[in-house]
């Protein structure tokens, strides 16, 4: 982004709001939406600037600012921040106008009101008591804030949103607080509640960053949420998407439809997963795109309102296989697929989404049972154990989707063929396997061979065993810090091999907790009594645990994986 579309800068609240500018959340931004918990928490934090011995200064995060004139901001980022700020100011005026009322020291609380007023809130004509304000709310709360909150009015409490009344709930909240607060500071409360908002506004600071357009906010928001800071890149679309409409001067039981359509899709993602699933809905069915890229690639084909509705109709039809694959233990899908996906998840592997969206929608169970086992194929042998870059896989599978939205792959088999460049050969798998260790104080990994253990299990008996039972444990052979009976291995060897898949086995929790650190003669003792083949197997291979046995054994593992996690067609 140049310098000519996007300014970054430090602001207090006093320059904010004190410059005679406009700020505008946009008219389908989501609705006030703070509670309890976020006003005491703000709350606490001007108390901890304004108290004597109190911080300088308090920052209050990013302020994401949307111009063209460099007059009238769209709040795109910021603004329950902005809103819970004017409410604060306008409670310190509901309590001098009460000090008006009441005839104490009359004159000079009117000059400061009006002064505060005019300086945080906006010109308030005083006849028709219609408000001019430096802060304009959206579609659904705009109009209770201007007509009942600014006017310092009465308050009514029936027939209004939920959104209206968590602003009155919070004037209300902040004007009791801060009538405690006058009472507390002694002398005139006028003076007190008037240096109260000139402190608040003084040391309450933003990093504003102010873009030119909806793109550069996106920007924006992808830059910021890769340090951490997580910013509603989902409002800023949902943003657009509305103003397509607006444009096209849609009536208003569209927009309301669109509105509770998009709504309860991000009520069933969470508004922090939206974007993932946005991306992998947009390469299931479209040429491949990166994050950074997807909302200008949206702006660029949804520029109409069938479009629009076309990809809200899209995304809905999407949503749940995306929920399957990323919640599988709540899917209506058939246990086997729900298993799969459950793989999936534990390797963190999320590269096949796209493809697997796309054949979800095409194929029946049975065939897309056969597309899935395929992915988790890959993805042990070429993420999990081959640990290969994920660049080139993603954009295979994203080619493959492609081809599957366009028709151009209809069955199984010819998908599978479509993913063999990804599919890693017997002898590479082989050859990795065969060197892999896994670091099992990690959970992941933990999780991930007792998966590998329970299938050679099974390869052995044909007994499939739950590898996340709590019967049994993860046994190290050579243990993680040997003690007396393993002079055989050196402490570069420990370290080497003690995580070395060929140095691990079941043990139930029993014998696992008695065994600790014996030396291997003892273990094998208890070995020989396991119920486990693939653990008896050790006490009968093998005299003593020496390195070259470690490595015999793992040579032996790596077979048996060859032929579990196998795709014929591919091999």
């Amino acid at each position: 982004m140049s310098a000519t579309n996007f300014n970054t800068k430090n602001d207090t609240y006093r320059k904010l709001m004190g410059n005679g500018l406009t700020y505008r959340i946009p008219r389908f931004q989501r609705d006030y939406s703070w509670t309890e918990e976020e006003w005491e928490d703000l709350w606490m934090d001007i108390l901890g600037t304004i108290k004597p011995g109190g911080e300088p200064a308090h920052y209050m995060g990013y302020l994401v600012l949307q111009s063209e004139n460099d007059k009238v901001f769209d709040v795109i980022d910021g603004q329950q921040r902005l809103t819970t700020l004017t409410l604060i100011v306008l409670a310190v005026l509901k309590n001098l106008q009460r000090l008006i009322d009441e005839n104490k020291d009359a004159d000079r609380n009117t000059q400061r009101l009006g002064q505060i007023r005019q300086t945080y809130i906006g010109y308030l004509d005083p006849v028709t008591l219609v408000s001019r304000s430096k802060l304009i709310l959206n579609r659904n709360n705009d109009t209770y804030f201007q007509s009942y909150l600014v006017p310092l009015g009465h308050l009514p409490v029936r027939g209004f949103r939920a959104s209206e009344h968590g602003l009155r709930k919070a004037f209300e909240w902040f004007d009791r607080r801060i009538a405690v607060f006058a009472a507390e500071h002694g002398g005139a409360p006028g003076v007190s509640l008037a240096q109260f908002v000139e402190s608040m506004s003084d040391k309450l600071f933003f990093t504003v960053i102010t873009v030119t357009d909806e793109l550069n906010a996106y920007k924006v928001f992808d830059t910021l949420n890769a340090r951490g800071v997580r910013l509603s890149a989902t409002d800023l679309l949902k943003n657009y998407l509305f103003s397509v409409l607006h444009k096209d001067g849609q009536h208003e039981h569209e927009m309301k439809s669109l509105e509770d359509r998009w709504e309860a899709m991000v009520g069933r993602l969470g508004s922090e997963s939206f974007p993932d699933f946005l991306r992998v809905h947009w390469n299931s069915r479209f040429a491949f795109v990166r994050q950074t890229e997807l909302f200008k690639t949206i702006r660029g084909k949804i520029s109409t309102r069938d479009a629009v509705f076309i990809l809200i109709r899209q995304m809905e039809e999407d949503m749940d296989a995306y929920m399957a694959l990323t919640q599988p233990e709540t899917s209506h899908w058939a246990p086997a697929l729900k298993q799969y996906a459950s793989d999936l998840r534990m390797f963190s592997v999320r590269q096949p989404f796209p493809l697997l969206m796309a054949a979800r929608r095409v194929l029946p169970d049975a065939a897309f049972q056969t597309v899935l086992r395929a992915c988790v194929i890959i993805s042990f042998r070429y993420n999990v154990i081959g640990s290969q870059p994920t660049h080139e896989q993603e954009r295979v599978y994203n080619a493959v989707a492609e081809k599957i939205a366009g028709r151009q792959l209809a069955d199984p088999g010819q998908m599978l063929t479509a993913m063999a460049s990804v599919y890693p050969g017997d002898d590479a798998f082989r050859a990795a396997f065969t060197e892999k260790s896994m670091r099992t104080t990690q959970s992941r990994n933990k999780r991930i061979v007792r998966y590998i253990l329970c299938a050679l299990e099974k390869r052995l008996t044909g007994m499939a065993l739950d590898f996340d039972s709590d019967s049994f444990n993860l046994e190290h052979i050579l243990p993680e810090n040997p003690e007396v009976g393993w002079e055989s291995f050196s402490d570069d060897e420990v370290e080497a091999l003690a995580y070395r898949i060929g140095n691990l086995t079941l043990l139930s929790k029993g014998a696992n907790k008695d065994l600790g650190n014996a030396p291997f003669p003892i273990k094998k003792t208890v070995y020989t009594a396991s119920s486990f083949s693939i653990t008896k197997k050790i006490a009968e291979d093998n005299a003593d645990w020496i390195p070259e046995r470690l490595a015999a054994r793992q040579n032996w593992m790596a077979h048996q994986a060859t032929t579990i996690w196998r795709i014929d067609q591919l091999s």
